[in-house]
């Protein structure tokens, strides 16, 4: 187990549990709300483990019984004068689709190319749900408080949440949860597509799956996240084509060839990262 360090301010913390890397929004005491800080912390370590070597899933939550309860009170009174707060972030310019910073923020996880599993508990709010549908699949406590709750605050999401969340609920329960900004449970999150699961400890139960993952021969794992984000994004023909490109790809290569002699053989495979 070790410590990646990856902001000065301490707004997000990653630890490497062999392959799998546990990140925290690390402001307990504020919720994990979201400062120009925490923004750049969660931009900086995602771009980081695009690129780790030898991370094969990552696990998001946050510290203290919330995930992350939107953006912090200075933000709101900061926009009464008209300032964004968020655009004072320090980062490189971006190369991806998402170019604002609270985009960034959130996008980043779906661009990291191994799986990320959001551990969610208390408050996901606003912001927060925006940066856990970046991740690929959400487990919540069954009394996790979720909502797009923008428009209580005279906003509408704008940190990719209204491209992403009608892929997960569909345009009409999208449109009803961004006009209400109720808040929903975390049983009810499951039910209408807004979470994956949920168990009473969803840091645990993320961190083993997580586990699992990693075990998976990580060239396969990274081209079906490729092919699973194309998903809906483009046209069929495109999207067979990319599945035809990633098999022939992985057919044979050294790490199918082990993942098959070690099921045969029955243990453990070991895969190579390169």
């Amino acid at each position: 187990m070790s410590d990646i360090t990856t902001d000065s301010a301490g707004r997000v913390t990653v630890t490497l549990i062999g392959a799998v890397a546990d990140v925290r929004l690390n402001r307990p005491e504020k919720r994990n709300a979201l400062d120009p800080a925490m923004f750049e912390a969660l931009v900086v370590t995602g771009e980081r483990l695009k690129s780790q070597p030898g991370v094969r899933a990552v696990v998001l939550s946050g510290a203290g019984p919330d995930f992350c309860a939107g953006l912090d009170f200075a933000s709101f009174q900061a926009m009464r004068a008209g300032m964004r707060l968020s655009a004072t972030a320090q980062l490189p310019s971006a190369d991806g689709p998402a170019k604002a910073t609270g985009q960034r923020a959130a996008y980043v996880w779906a661009e990291v190319p191994v799986p990320v599993i959001a551990a969610l508990r208390g408050n996901t709010l606003g912001g927060g749900l925006q940066i856990a549908l970046g991740a690929d699949i959400r487990i919540v406590t069954p009394d996790a408080r979720l909502s797009v709750f923008e428009v209580a605050w005279g906003l509408i999401p704008d940190m990719t949440g209204t491209q992403l969340l009608p892929e997960l609920v569909g345009r009409d329960v999208a449109k009803e949860l961004t006009y209400t900004a109720r808040i929903v449970s975390g049983e009810e999150a499951v039910r209408i597509g807004l979470a994956t699961r949920t168990d009473p400890d969803p840091l645990a139960a993320a961190l083993a799956m997580a586990k699992e993952i990693a075990g998976r021969s990580p060239h396969a794992i990274r081209a079906a996240k490729r092919l699973l984000n194309l998903a809906g994004r483009t046209d069929l023909a495109s999207g067979f084509a990319a599945e035809q490109e990633e098999i022939r790809a992985l057919i044979g290569s050294p790490n199918q060839v082990e993942a098959v002699t070690a099921r045969l053989e029955k243990r453990d495979p070991s895969f190579d990262e390169t």
